[in-house]
């Protein structure tokens, strides 16, 4: 394909044909401070892959309230001081129920965690692990929220 027409396809074709991204909400959850700051991971429930709470908006709730809301439905995180800021966004594919991929757009929020139970909604779904940021960032495969966790 010669490079104009490549630039034509990639620029005008391709996004006719691209479902728009879906926005999801994640928190950030963490103890301690400085160099013995922590974060706390979950695994996921289809690939088992390491990440941190997060699902879709909720109505009812803005997107910081949504992540806490995520916070304890996936990782028991029962109380905690909420950033209501968003400290930066990564993209993502997720798997859908019926099978289909979803490209996603997830906006992250800090939840200094204060009290964490071990009876959640997902407790029989999921592990959990706290550890550095940096070794969280090694743990998660999107780049982008890797380099959130670094710089976190």
């Amino acid at each position: 394909m010669s490079s104009l027409l490549e630039q034509a396809w990639n620029e005008v074709v391709k996004p006719l044909f691209q479902r728009p991204k879906r926005l999801q909400v994640a928190a950030l959850c963490y103890r301690g401070a400085g160099d013995d700051k922590e974060v706390l991971l979950v695994t996921s429930r289809g690939t088992g892959r390491w990440i941190l709470p997060k699902g879709w908006p909720m109505d009812g709730k803005n997107a910081a309230e949504a992540a806490r809301q995520e916070a304890w439905e996936e990782a028991g995180v029962s109380e905690g001081q909420l950033d209501r800021t968003s400290i930066g966004a990564f993209d993502s594919e997720k798997e859908m129920d019926f099978g289909g991929i979803a490209r996603c757009t997830t906006s992250v929020f800090p939840l200094k965690v204060e009290k964490l139970d071990d009876d959640f909604p997902e407790a029989d779904e999921r592990r959990r692990t706290w550890v550095p940021a940096e070794r969280a960032a090694e743990m998660v495969a999107e780049k982008d929220l890797q380099k959130i966790l670094r710089e976190f």
